[in-house]
C-alpha cells in the first residue's frame, strides 16, 4: 500500500540521517570551537543541539503522519477504491441488465413481427375467399338474370313474331282486295305469309 511504503521510506530516512551525525557530530563539534563568529545556525558548536531538535522534530512529524494523517488518507484512499470497485461492479450488472431487456426486446419484437405476418396471411387469405364466394355469388346471379332477360327476348320476340304475322297476313288481305278486288279470309292470308317465311327462313 502507499502509506506503508511511505512510512518505511520515512523510517529509513531518519535512520539514515540519524547514523550521518553521530559520524559527523563529533567532527562538526570540533571545528566548531575555532569558528564562533557569523550565523548562529551555522556555528559548528551548535550543531549536535539542531541535530537533536532535528532527530526530536523529525521523529515527532514521522509519529504524527503514522498515526493521524497517514491511516486518514489511507481510509481515503480504501474508500475510494471500494467505491470504485462498487460502482465498476453497479455498471457491469446494470449493463448485464440492460443486454436482457434489450435481448427481450428485440425478441418480443421478432414475435410481434411474426404475429402480425401470421395475421396478415390470415387475413388476406379470408379476404380473398369472400372476394372468391362474393364473385361466384355475383356470376350466378349474373348467369341466372341473362337466363331471365334471354327468355323475356325470346318471348317478346315471339310476341312481335306474332304480331308481325298477324299485321302482315292483315296487309296481305287488304293488298289482295284492294288490287285484285277479292276478298280473301283471314285464315287464307295467314297460310300465305307463313309459306313466304318459311322459304325465307
Amino acid at each position: 500500500m502507499p502509506v506503508q511504503r511511505f512510512s518505511r521510506l520515512c523510517a529509513g530516512a531518519a535512520s539514515a540521517l540519524t547514523m550521518a551525525l553521530l559520524v559527523v557530530g563529533p567532527v562538526l563539534a570540533a571545528e566548531g570551537e575555532h569558528h564562533s563568529k557569523g550565523l548562529p545556525q551555522l556555528n559548528p558548536a551548535s550543531y549536535a543541539s539542531q541535530i537533536f531538535w532535528l532527530i526530536v522534530t523529525f521523529g515527532l512529524l514521522l509519529w504524527l503522519m503514522s498515526k493521524v494523517a497517514l491511516p486518514r488518507v489511507a481510509e481515503v484512499l480504501e474508500a475510494r477504491q471500494e467505491k470504485i470497485s462498487n460502482d465498476l461492479e453497479k455498471a457491469g450488472s446494470l449493463k448485464a441488465e440492460a443486454e436482457a431487456v434489450m435481448q427481450a426486446y428485440e425478441k418480443a419484437l421478432t414475435d410481434a413481427r411474426g404475429n402480425a405476418q401470421r395475421e396478415l396471411a390470415k387475413t388476406v387469405a379470408a379476404a380473398d375467399a369472400e372476394a372468391a364466394r362474393r364473385n361466384g355469388e355475383l356470376a350466378a346471379d349474373l348467369a341466372q338474370r341473362t337466363r331471365a332477360a334471354e327468355d323475356r327476348i325470346q318471348a317478346a320476340k315471339q310476341v312481335a313474331l306474332g304480331n308481325v304475322r298477324a299485321i302482315a297476313g292483315e296487309t296481305a288481305q287488304a293488298a289482295v282486295s284492294h288490287l285484285v278486288g277479292v276478298a280473301v279470309s283471314a285464315e287464307t292470308a295467314e297460310a300465305a305469309v307463313e309459306a313466304v317465311l318459311k322459304e325465307r327462313a
